[in-house]
């Protein structure tokens, strides 16, 4: 198994490296791959150093898997070339989300869709994923009819220019900044680029990317995007509208049997999901569960999830582990 991690130098690419080592994913080769300014530079994977390579060397390598995390220029440009030299690409940007030829795969819910002849494969969005995990098995039982959706997203989702911006502003030192206004002791509604409609990228992923991911265009999503001075770790207010009545014991026990969901809801014991308690982990917490009294058949939960984790790099890398163990990857 010869591996590439494109973007390797970024916040996702390092976290993939970590993933990686963590679940023994096994690699025999590692090709690790950035932009030409990081050529030459030594990151180190399971105890020993490997340099980093630039994109046409990589192309040239012919990795049976290639986990981008690059940005969506980047994607666009060298997927396809991956791709029409044999590998298999596993791509975290926004780049083929939304494209009708791409499947947008979460594993726990959809990674059947996925077949040999797929050749650049879509991670979904960060918030998107932990929103799905949660969501999915109460579409099967109850139908979703309407989902509205605040997040509260940590600095690290913009990357590591906004990381430094929290961190020089609590220290009161001026620098370049990543957001238009202070993020230290603030909030910001403002997460990617508005749109004509008035609402952000981001929002308009929340509202897409679920319908694709489940393979239903009959339920709707709504949302507010907010970027709050967290390090890490993205939290979701939930509100969702069933087409069928629900118990909440139900609610629970269906949550609590969903791989890779853990529920935290002990309100009496201050027991609820958190970035602080989320940071490092793959699952996805979800609690504050309980009935909408003010609208029939509705549902509060608060979900939090470290994005980098099961946001990006991890579900990125259970893609991957998929296609080895059901034989769908094609050595070039």
């Amino acid at each position: 198994m010869k591996l590439a991690v494109v973007g390797a130098t970024g916040m996702v690419g390092e976290v993939m490296l970590k993933v990686l080592e963590e679940r023994r994913f096994p690699v025999e080769e590692l090709l690790l791959v950035a932009s030409e300014r990081s050529v030459g530079k030594k990151l180190r994977f399971r105890g020993g150093e490997l340099e980093v390579i630039g994109l046409e060397d990589a192309v040239r390598a012919r990795p049976d898997i290639a986990l981008f995390s690059a940005g969506g220029n980047t994607s666009q440009e060298w997927a396809p070339r991956f791709a029409a030299a044999g590998t298999t690409v596993i791509d975290n940007s926004s780049a083929w989300r939304m494209d009708p030829d791409k499947k947008l795969v979460v594993p726990e819910i959809n990674a059947s869709v996925l077949g040999p002849q797929d050749k650049i494969i879509a991670n979904p969005n960060c918030s998107t994923i932990q929103l799905v995990m949660v969501l999915a098995p109460l579409h099967r039982e109850y139908g979703m009819k309407r989902v509205v959706v605040s997040t509260y997203q940590s600095v690290s989702g913009t990357g590591v220019q906004a990381v430094r911006q929290l961190e020089e502003e609590m220290n009161g030192i001026e620098g370049e900044k990543a957001y238009p206004h202070p993020i230290h002791r603030n909030a910001l509604p403002h997460c990617d680029v508005f749109l004509e409609n008035g609402y952000t990228k981001e929002e308009m992923k929340l509202a897409r990317e679920p319908q694709k991911i489940m393979g239903d265009q009959t339920f709707s999503v709504t949302a507010t995007a907010v970027r709050i001075p967290t390090a890490g770790g993205h939290s979701e207010s939930v509100n969702v509208e069933f087409h069928r009545d629900f118990d909440l014991n139900r609610i629970r026990e269906l949550l609590g049997a969903t791989p890779g969901v853990i529920v935290q809801d002990l309100p009496s014991e201050n027991l609820y999901p958190m970035p602080v308690t989320a940071h490092g982990k793959d699952e996805v917490f979800v609690g504050r569960i309980r009935r909408d009294e003010s609208q029939a058949n509705s549902l509060h939960l608060w979900i939090v999830a470290d994005n980098l984790r099961k946001g990006a790099a991890t579900n990125a890398v259970q893609i991957a582990e998929y296609l080895l163990r059901h034989g769908l990857v094609q050595t070039p």
